[in-house]
């Protein structure tokens, strides 16, 4: 019983290609070029029916004919019209959903970069900038210069014989 078969079959057709013919036909009709055919139409219809001599006419004076193919064509496009509109949407949310994550992986980056700038500011602030060795390799050279004469002032001293110790050392 499961696998009986229908008695009518449902009609085959690709959906894909159905919905790019309804988004191309809503784009068509929601153009000027659409509705300066239409009122064309419109316009030869009536005039047609008003004008032509009364046994050429096929459509009398309240154009019930005409307002048959207009509403026939209505109840057509409003369909198709919804049918490009969910296909837009569903193109809409997809690429929602695609910005959404570039804007999620561009904020963890900028929060990756405010940090890395960060460490390397506290970095920055720990390194010896070149004022600072210059004035630190200048105090060290005063410094050194200082002993020197100190050491030089103590082997004058020592050579007169007025140091602390005045040759005691030889005594023997």
């Amino acid at each position: 019983m499961a696998h009986r078969r229908a008695l009518v079959r449902r009609p085959a057709y690709d959906s894909d290609t159905f919905g790019v013919f309804a988004e191309t036909f809503a784009r068509f009709m929601g153009t000027a070029t659409f509705l300066a055919y239409m009122t064309m139409f419109v316009l030869v219809w009536v005039s047609w029916n008003v004008l032509a001599p009364e046994d050429l006419r096929w459509d009398g004076y309240p154009f019930i004919f005409l307002t048959l193919i207009l509403s026939l064509q209505a109840s057509y496009a409003a369909p198709l019209i919804l049918l490009a509109q969910n296909r837009q949407e569903a193109r809409d949310k997809v690429i929602g959903e695609q910005d959404r994550q570039a804007n999620a992986r561009g904020h963890a980056d900028m929060e990756f970069l405010a940090r890395e700038v960060a460490s390397l500011r506290m970095a920055v602030g720990e390194v010896a900038t070149r004022d600072f060795l210059r004035s630190e390799l200048r105090s060290l050279l005063a410094e050194i210069d200082d002993r020197r004469e100190d050491r030089r002032d103590e082997h004058h001293d020592l050579g007169r014989g007025d140091g602390p110790d005045d040759g005691s050392r030889h005594r023997g």
